[in-house]
């Protein structure tokens, strides 16, 4: 996928969420990635701002390396992210004109993986994606996510 010359078609809906992460990861990024996850997949862009009309637009990264390796940090510890449904192919960088952001292709997880939780409890910390938001999964919800599981 060719993000860089779409990126100004581009609006935050059920499938795309973008971020600044100028001063690090931002801590709503771990909300997202869990209602990605809970729902149908989306994409989550790093070094991309929003403007008034809902367009994007790219912001410079002061470090995407450094970013990197705090995401797949995070992403690795199961007492802050329940599940690490991303390959290495799944995190770019993608850099042009002297400028880069990072794209974060999230599946959906497999029903024996959902609910993909936050801070090791599935019952506070499930997210869902509606419309453009990030909602906190029902406790109804999150436990039909369970039963889920067992079929």
């Amino acid at each position: 996928m060719d993000i860089w010359s779409q990126l100004e078609r581009y609006r935050e809906d059920g499938h795309v969420e973008a971020k600044e992460a100028l001063g690090g990861l931002p801590e709503s990024l771990w909300e997202t990635y869990s209602a990605f996850a809970n729902a149908e997949g989306g994409v989550i862009l790093l070094g991309v701002g929003e403007n008034p009309d809902k367009s994007f637009r790219i912001l410079e990264l002061p470090d995407p390396e450094w970013l990197l390796e705090d995401f797949w940090s995070v992403l690795g510890d199961p007492m802050k992210v329940s599940v690490n449904l991303l390959k290495e192919e799944d995190v770019q960088v993608i850099r042009e004109e002297g400028k880069c952001i990072i794209a974060i292709f999230v599946p959906e997880a497999r029903p024996s993986q959902k609910p993909v939780y936050l801070a090791n409890d599935p019952w506070r910390h499930s997210y869902r994606r509606v419309g453009e938001a990030d909602q906190r999964c029902s406790r109804e919800e999150v436990e039909e996510m369970l039963k889920a599981r067992e079929t």
